[in-house]
C-alpha cells in the first residue's frame, strides 16, 4: 500500500556522460538538467515500487522543475522523492535535489500506477500501426 511520506533517494556521481555538453543541452561541463529530470524519476519510482503488487509498475506523467544551481564534474548528486498525495492510482510527489552544497533543483512529479502486461501490449499497438 503506498502512503503519504513514503521516501526514497536515488544518488549518481557528475561525469562526463550526464553533462550538459554530452546531453546536448546546453554546451557546458554541468549536471544536465535531463540527467536531473531522471535522476528525480528515478527516487520516485523506488519510493512505491516496493508496495506495488505483483505485475504493476508506475509511469511518470508530468514533472514540473526548476534548476536552480550548477554542478561540476564530481559532484555527488541525490535527489529525494516524497509521496505528498495518492488519488487511486495517481501518486503525486514533491522532488528535491541536492549536491553536497546545496539544493540545485526543486518540483512536483506525477506517476500512475499500472499493470506491466496490459501497458505493454497497448505499446505494442502503437508499434504496429508505424
Amino acid at each position: 500500500m503506498i502512503t503519504i511520506g513514503q521516501t526514497a533517494t536515488a544518488t549518481v556521481v557528475v561525469n562526463e556522460s550526464n553533462i550538459a555538453k554530452t546531453m546536448k543541452s546546453g554546451s557546458l561541463d554541468v549536471f544536465a538538467t535531463p540527467a536531473m529530470c531522471a535522476l528525480m524519476e528515478e527516487a520516485a519510482q523506488a519510493a512505491v515500487q516496493p508496495h506495488l503488487e505483483d505485475g504493476e509498475g508506475t509511469v511518470g506523467i508530468s514533472l514540473s522543475i526548476s534548476h536552480d544551481a550548477p554542478s561540476p564534474i564530481g559532484a555527488t548528486i541525490t535527489a529525494k522523492a516524497t509521496v505528498v498525495a495518492v488519488e487511486g492510482r495517481k501518486i503525486s510527489f514533491h522532488i528535491e535535489a541536492h549536491d553536497g552544497v546545496g539544493v540545485i533543483g526543486k518540483g512536483t512529479h506525477d506517476r500512475f500506477v499500472i499493470n506491466n502486461e496490459k501497458f505493454m501490449a497497448k505499446v505494442a499497438t502503437r508499434n504496429t500501426a508505424n
